[in-house]
């Protein structure tokens, strides 16, 4: 079936450039999936370990961690997914049409430097598992000091850009393997150093009751005290870290390159799988095995390496967590990154932008700082970006409920829009200014930027255009979306209907992989609960290393093939 020359303009377009045909939307399960996976990752044990740090106590960092978290999954739900339903683009795409060009080209330099650097620091931690395991010395400078340190790096660096550069699809059905497990694991970590502790403190190797449990905590984990012996953050500055650790994502509207991909604008809610998974239990998780270990080894949390604690709380498969727990997370930023750099540099393929940008995230990756930093680098990308999300989301959400034109720029043809310009300019003199200031607490800056910057670029497009109207071209711009409809049902004609693979032996091989998992959180309820003295307690911890491991082999082994078969069936 030839397509029709009215269409012709279309197909010379990246893929990218255009909204999600309808026949490429994907079902909720695969945004679970994939925000179980990067959000229960390899940032959880530096997190983990700095929530520890800086001095909150154990009823805070429940509590706050809940709201916190609760608020950034209704931040994604009310504000990211709507705007990226709507428009089928991703945010570098959307911001090009109602930004113009100059505006977009400084934004996604922004966004591939941000993403670059989260994806290297991801890198990193998944090297510290595989330096462990060779013995080579932990990298504490913020240059590498071990050419061995650099060869892993490079070596799990070209694993993540191989799986980036196929795309969502590709990153979705990655996460949606890795996801059970690492949830399951991070549980489990848990579980076998929670004795430890207890052991450490109370004399015992289960606390007799929840208050009991908080007293351990309190004692031997979030003190309340800092690493200087001063009194900790409190509950705001937890809710406002865990609401503010994303804001990139759902205030800066970066998640619109996921969420054009969803069915439904509800789809935000599946966020929690990650927040509340991933950010919540995992955080508290990587706490207690931080603290754990540092009892175990004699030394304190700030002092150890992800590598250090999920060898002591996992054993074998502590390896294996932060090499997968890394990867899920620098997959989907170099996916991000990519996305970004090929709107930048339009004539080239995604692919092509996504292998440069992860040469260069290989060579930071190599540079240990990176990962170190991840607290202050995650809420100063937020601020950096925010205000550009609040231009979208005015013009989007806010601009046709009073009067105002949606795309006027566009409509005016304009390459440089100075109300977009000024009102990020102006947005970040206000955001770090109240930092520079100290007004409020440095996790909640976002919000009254992302504010401030609406009410600026409101004022200001409606002086440049926004107030007129402009029925010729936004028939044009009707038109224009229906041939892109029209183009879209001629190419999903073309395409082969997808099999899915219903043979007994695949759900065989799904079933084993379950019971894998099943067996490994028996295991970790074994060393928890049925662990009386000191003695058994090493001896089952011991048991939960072997076979644990085995179970994480039995898995991933399973879970691949399954996954291959089914595609096989696809070529």
């Amino acid at each position: 079936m030839e397509t029709p020359n009215q269409y012709q303009q279309f197909e010379d377009l990246e893929i990218e450039q255009l909204p999600i045909a309808k026949n490429k939307l994907h079902n909720w399960t695969h945004f679970a999936g994939l925000y179980a996976a990067e959000h229960v990752a390899a940032t959880e044990f530096v997190i983990g370990a700095t929530f520890v740090a800086l001095g909150a106590t154990t009823k805070d960092i429940i509590l706050g961690l809940l709201i916190g978290n609760i608020l950034a999954v209704l931040s994604w739900t009310l504000i990211t997914s709507p705007i990226a339903v709507d428009t089928r683009l991703s945010l570098y795409t959307y911001l090009n049409k109602i930004a113009g060009d100059s505006m977009t080209k400084l934004y996604n330099w922004a966004n591939v430097v941000i993403f670059t650097v989260i994806s290297a620091a991801m890198i990193t931690v998944s090297s510290t598992a595989v330096r462990f395991a060779f013995d080579i010395p932990a990298q504490l400078d913020w240059y590498p000091t071990n050419l061995w340190f650099v060869l892993i790096v490079l070596l799990v660096g070209i694993v993540v850009v191989a799986i980036a550069i196929y795309g969502f699809t590709a990153v979705s059905k990655f996460s949606a393997i890795c996801a059970p497990w690492l949830f399951v694991m991070f549980i489990s970590g848990a579980f076998i150093l929670l004795p430890a502790l207890s052991l450490d403190v109370l004399g015992e190797t289960l606390p007799s009751g929840w208050t009991e449990l908080i007293n351990l905590g309190d004692q031997s984990i979030w003190t309340g005290l800092n690493s200087d012996g001063e009194p900790g953050i409190g509950l705001l500055e937890v809710i406002g870290f865990a609401w503010a650790a994303n804001s990139i994502t759902h205030f800066g509207l970066i998640d619109m390159a996921l969420f054009r991909f969803a069915k439904k604008k509800s789809y935000g809610l599946t966020t929690s799988t990650g927040m509340m998974f991933g950010h919540f239990v995992a955080w508290i998780s990587a706490g207690i095995m931080g603290a754990g270990a540092a009892v175990i080894i004699g030394k304190s949390i700030v002092e150890l390496d992800p590598g250090d604690v999920a060898y002591y709380a996992l054993g074998w498969s502590g390896f294996v967590i932060v090499i997968v727990a890394g990867w899920t997370t620098a997959v989907a930023n170099l996916y991000r990154a990519g996305l970004a750099a090929q709107a930048i540099f339009t004539k080239n393929s995604r692919k092509k932008t996504t292998i440069i940008v992860g040469l260069v995230t290989m060579v930071v990756a190599c540079f240990p700082f990176v990962f170190s930093q991840m607290l202050p680098l995650l809420t100063y990308a937020g601020l950096l970006v925010v205000p550009v999300g609040s231009i979208v989301f005015a013009e989007h959400q806010i601009f046709p409920k009073i009067g105002y034109t949606r795309y006027w720029s566009h409509y005016r043809n304009l390459t440089f829009s100075t109300p977009a310009i000024a009102s990020w300019a102006l947005g970040l003199l206000f955001g770090f200014g109240l930092n520079i200031l100290n007004v409020m607490s440095f996790y909640y800056l976002f919000i009254p930027t992302w504010i401030f910057t609406i009410l600026i670029y409101t004022f200001l497009a409606g002086r440049y255009g926004a107030k007129d109207n402009y029925p010729e071209e936004e028939e044009k711009e009707r038109v224009r979306n229906t041939h892109i409809d029209e183009f879209q049902e001629i190419k999903a004609q073309k395409e082969v209907v997808l099999i899915i693979d219903t043979s007994l032996f695949t759900k065989v091989l799904k079933g084993i992989s379950l019971l894998a998992l099943a067996i490994t959180v028996v295991l970790a309820c074994i060393v928890l609960f049925g662990s009386e003295t000191e003695k058994v307690y090493i001896e089952n911890r011991e048991l939960f290393y072997t076979y644990a491991f085995v179970c994480t082999v039995v898995y991933f082994v399973t879970s691949i093939w399954a996954l291959k078969r089914g595609n096989s069936l696809n070529k």
